[in-house]
């Protein structure tokens, strides 16, 4: 049996064409995937939970190719992922997340250095979470530093947990507080 159940999913895409300044060229899009699922621990704690983060992979793989699909794999400069699990469950049902959604973003995009981002959360359905972004390739890159708003409004229950990844196509709109530039990035180390 699957340890994997999906009640809902949601896409959200943020466009902004400008932040009171003069509109700029190409809008900014943030788009976030969610996938509610079915917690197979709520209630009792699990030791091992190894075989629930392998098989959220395909999860994971299933919403960084949607937000692909939808952005333009070669569009995506920044990344992360979040997860809010039900009062039923425990932090670490969401701490899962880090290498099954971190790696499915990584693979669908050409293994970026960066690393992903995340936050999480234990709450109650309708609960939402600011996720932090960063360039793809070298977390340092100022310009690129912004968030976005994720959750859905009747999850996730308590024997619940909802999954999200999240790419946009650029920095933060009128960005000009100097710093470290994408077109700078020399090391490749996903640092500077």
């Amino acid at each position: 049996m699957s340890l994997i159940e999906i009640r809902k999913r949601s896409l959200t895409i943020e466009t902004t064409y400008h932040e009171g300044g003069p509109p700029v060229e190409t809008p900014l899009k943030l788009a976030a995937a969610c996938a509610v699922i079915r917690n197979p621990y709520a209630g009792r704690y699990e030791p091992d939970l190894m075989p629930f983060m392998a098989e959220l992979r395909s999860l994971g793989t299933l919403l960084a190719q949607e937000l692909v699909d939808t952005l333009g794999r070669d569009k995506v400069e920044v990344y992360s992922k979040a997860a809010i699990v039900g009062v039923d469950g425990e932090m670490e049902h969401g701490a899962v997340w880090h290498e099954a959604g971190g790696w499915a973003m990584r693979t669908v995009l050409g293994e970026p250095k960066a690393i992903v981002p995340a936050a999480k959360a234990v709450a109650g359905a309708g609960y939402r979470l600011m996720v932090p972004v960063h360039y793809i390739h070298a977390c340092y890159v100022r310009s690129h530093f912004n968030s976005i708003e994720v959750g859905i409004q009747d999850a996730p229950r308590p024997k619940e947990i909802l999954f999200a990844l999240v790419m946009g196509t650029g920095g933060r709109v009128h960005s000009r507080l100097g710093g470290l530039l994408k077109e700078n990035v020399s090391v490749h180390d996903g640092q500077r």
